[in-house]
């Protein structure tokens, strides 16, 4: 193999490498459905690896989740006693540096949801890093619609133009939260919160080393037996959020660019695009030398047979 098309060989490697995008290990914690979303994400969501862990009696030790996963995502159906413990636990993962989403029905175990049917237990020391608290009641079991003018040019709102939980049982499975003060909302439903305050569908908080995400919608929509269904039960950008959420989580939310007023190249056609022009730029630069050095040998052989 020539010297030549081992260095090609070597660049177009090295090309294709560099477009690789990071592979998260999400772990997918609940007291329910947390197997079955998991299997819905790694069929509908590229680019991460999701594990089901159920939480309802007991939660991994916090050093088999840091050796395990970069990030947790964090939700219910309906509440349980293991919260609190769940909640440390997550807390520390957080403190420890790794991105945590929060999904409905999160809300309805905090310890500010008193104002509803059940009754909650609390989510420990997750409480006092998380992006909202609840409107006192929690989930709104009413038509959520994401509000277009609230979106806001961010990694967590890439591609996203609409969001919808439409149906469930006794209504749908979105909204009801409040942002705190010093959280980032970049995006909101249409339909207040109960308190008349603007109802968060998309936030985000960080403190200190710990970033905490929380989406306003049930994750597990996809995997319900009754009321799962992608346009009638639940719609819009409802995967992208979530695949965003985590590709923002994976960076541990680093934002390198805060907005987006043109359309922009992705980093892997960005990275290929340069990886093509050098790839020309180093073949007509060899085509050259290569030229320059047949022309010097020809010159050479004339003289030499002048020389005779």
């Amino acid at each position: 193999m020539s010297f030549a098309f081992r260095a090609l060989a070597a660049l177009v490697v090295a090309c294709a490498l560099s477009t690789t995008a990071h592979a998260a290990r999400v772990a997918i914690l609940s007291n329910a459905w947390s197997a079955e979303t998991a299997a819905d994400y790694n069929a509908k969501i590229a680019g991460h690896v999701f594990t089901g862990i159920d939480v309802s009696a007991t939660v991994p030790p916090l050093d088999v989740l840091l050796a395990n996963y970069d990030v947790i995502l964090l939700f219910e159906d309906r509440v349980f006693v293991n919260a609190p413990a769940v909640g440390n636990i997550v807390a520390q993962f957080a403190n420890a540096g790794h991105a945590v989403v929060l999904g409905t029905f999160y809300d309805q175990d905090r310890s500010d949801a008193v104002g509803g049917t059940t009754l909650p237990h609390g989510w420990g020391d997750l409480e006092s890093i998380d992006p909202n608290t609840t409107d006192g009641v929690g989930t709104a079991y009413a038509v959520r619609t994401l509000a277009p003018a609230s979106i806001v040019p961010h990694p967590l709102t890439r591609g996203v133009t609409s969001l919808a939980a439409l149906r469930g049982n006794p209504g749908p499975y979105a909204g009801g939260n409040d942002a705190k003060l010093g959280t980032v909302v970049v995006a909101a439903w249409a339909q207040p919160n109960l308190r008349g305050h603007i109802d968060p569908a998309i936030a985000f908080r960080q403190t200190g080393p710990a970033c905490v995400i929380h989406i306003g919608i049930a994750p597990q929509y996809g995997v319900l037996k009754t009321f799962g269904t992608y346009g009638t039960d639940f719609a819009g950008d409802f995967y992208k959020v979530w695949g965003n959420a985590f590709d923002f989580g994976a960076t541990n939310c680093k934002v390198s660019v805060t907005a987006e007023p043109v359309p922009t190249l992705s980093a892997p056609v960005y990275v290929a695009i340069i990886c093509l022009i050098a790839i020309f730029s180093w073949k007509a630069y060899f085509g050259r030398s290569v030229k320059r050095t047949n022309e010097a040998n020809a010159t050479a052989t004339i003289e030499y047979d002048e020389a005779e």
